[in-house]
């Protein structure tokens, strides 16, 4: 079984890309609503919450744990694969370098958490590239909230999306990476705004192909993997949540399902 978490209903984004490659496996999901946003709180805090909800995964069976947040493997990953030795941790990796690859104007965008943009893993990555392209960064303000409201698409939401995307096309980025999972929700209406000379980077289809490289690294997976069986069944996913659970289930019918 794949456990998966994040802050909230955010790591759905990757789930569903995991789901994409291993439709046959089992999953579990736990979304810490009760405590999100993450990307204010201590670095403590957050691995204080990572050591909850993975005690709780592992005893839903949970072989390997996918930390399905930007912020909290910023803050927790290190500690978890420390505390948990016999149990592999995938986490976010920030998608810098695909867009200083890619950039033709030579200046990408990065929307994050502020958590996500203090962490070291993000900070390492950025400096590797910082010297061959500009990295513009903003903090994208009300996101994550407006994910956990199912809010996608109304005039509020494409306001809000504004607000934290025109500073990075104000500076020609032509390229912007999410870096919250929670940030592909709102992809389209990023999109929209930035424009299509604009290239979006999700990183979960990124996440969700590591995973499965330390599954058969770890023999918990066949390589190279069958082909899927063909059958359209609903994903097997146990969905847990710290707090209301309502708005996690229609992103997940949404997302997943439909």
């Amino acid at each position: 079984m794949i456990g998966v978490f994040d802050s909230g209903s955010g790591g759905l984004s990757v789930l569903k890309e995991i789901i994409r490659l291993l439709p046959d496996e089992q999953y579990v999901y736990f979304a810490d609503n009760a405590f999100c946003p993450y990307g204010e709180k201590t670095a403590a805090e957050i691995r204080s919450r990572a050591h909850v909800i993975t005690d709780r995964l592992l005893a839903e069976g949970a072989g390997i744990i996918v930390v399905a947040c930007n912020t909290a493997t910023a803050a927790a990953i290190a500690d978890l694969r420390e505390s948990y030795p016999d149990i592999p941790f995938i986490g976010m990796e920030p998608a810098v370098k695909p867009a200083a690859i890619g950039t033709r104007t030579g200046v990408i965008g990065v929307l994050a958490t502020a958590g996500t943009l203090k962490g070291s893993k993000y900070l390492n990555t950025k400096g590797k590239y910082e010297d061959d392209v500009k990295i513009v960064e903003h903090v994208g303000q009300g996101f994550v909230e407006l994910v956990e409201a199912c809010d996608l698409d109304s005039p509020k939401a494409e306001e809000i999306v504004r607000e934290s995307v025109t500073p990075l096309l104000a500076e020609c980025a032509d390229t912007i990476v999410l870096g919250c999972t929670h940030y592909p929700f709102l992809a389209p209406v990023i999109q929209r705004i930035a424009g299509d000379d604009v290239t979006v980077i999700d990183p979960a289809p990124a996440v969700a192909r590591q995973t499965v490289n330390v599954m058969q690294q770890r023999g918990l997976l066949p390589a190279p993997l069958p082909e899927p069986a063909g059958t359209k069944e609903a994903p097997k996913v146990k969905l847990l949540s710290s707090g209301a659970s309502a708005n996690l289930e229609r992103l997940f019918q949404t997302l997943l399902i439909h």
